[in-house]
């Protein structure tokens, strides 16, 4: 397996952020199978594109952020039911976790184990779907209301949403969650959505990001793809100002290999990613509860 190209330093005891792989689409109700593969193809992607060899030396793309000063390691891939001991360590000892996915419900044991040290917790959910059926638990589609006891609503929001189902609407209107539609962003623009993002913030972020928030036409190999989504270059800069008011953790789902072409969703993803580790403001302490 190959390690993330921008991981730079060999141990965990050195990194500021620490790459995980969760290969699991166990709770995945999608038509396209898959997700379980990208955490590898994602590596693989960012090493065949985004490093460039000139008279045998290495060098790496740069973000439009420029040169991450952050210290990467890449941890490798642990089975879903690793996420709860796995990543209390990697949130007590300060560092912070990008996860690869994996079907979204990966997100919901993240966030409660995130819960047990640091809260309230706004959470940054750039999705096409608001995951927030209350009917059926504990997969893909229930993510937002497994993760109520963990978050704070109020100071949370959904970005990139634009296919609910009559029960989510309802949910969201029952909790009050601030939802950003594409169609806001385009119309309000891009600065007025940013302002309006981290002026809902709390002090403790983390961001979910759903590949498929993004429009098909820059992002195919999605599980479920929804037209009418946000550009890549939109997306980038909306977790690049984001990142840089310093959160807890970040991860990227819902990538379907299976489905994509040549490479490019996982190539975005990589660069989403790159950009993050670019922008994100270094928290080594986070505060017990």
């Amino acid at each position: 397996m190959s390690t993330f190209c921008w991981s730079n330093c060999n141990s965990y005891e050195q990194a500021d952020h620490v790459i995980v792989g969760i290969p699991d689409e166990s709770h995945s109700h999608s038509l396209r199978k898959g997700t379980s593969k990208a955490p590898d193809v994602v590596r693989k992607t960012s090493n065949e594109r985004d490093v460039y060899i000139e008279n045998n030396s290495k060098s790496l793309a740069y973000s439009n952020s420029g040169k991450t000063k952050s210290k990467i390691f890449d941890f490798g891939n642990i089975p879903r039911e690793d996420i709860p001991q796995v990543f209390e360590n990697i949130f007590r000892d300060g560092k912070i976790p990008v996860t690869i996915g994996g079907d979204h419900s990966l997100t919901t044991p993240i966030l409660q184990t995130l819960g047990k040290i640091s809260k309230p917790i706004s959470l940054v959910y750039f999705d096409a779907h608001p995951d927030f059926l209350s009917s059926t638990r504990n997969f893909y589609g229930s993510v937002i209301f497994d993760s109520l006891p963990f978050i704070d609503v109020k100071s949370s929001v959904m970005i990139g949403i634009r296919s609910p189902e009559q029960e989510e609407v309802e949910n969201i209107k029952k909790y009050g969650m601030k939802v950003i539609s594409s169609l806001d962003i385009e119309y309000f623009g891009i600065k007025h959505t940013i302002n309006e993002i981290l002026s809902t913030l709390g002090d403790n972020v983390y961001v979910s990001f759903d590949m498929d928030c993004i429009d098909p036409a820059y992002a195919p190999g999605v599980s479920v793809p929804v037209p009418l989504g946000l550009s890549s270059l939109t997306a980038s800069i909306l977790l690049k100002n984001i990142s840089s008011c310093g959160i807890l953790g970040m991860d990227v789902m819902e990538i379907c290999p299976n489905y994509d072409i040549q490479d490019f969703t996982s190539h975005l993803a990589s660069r989403m990613i790159c950009e993050f580790l670019a922008s994100s403001k270094i928290q080594h302490n986070i505060p017990p509860i």
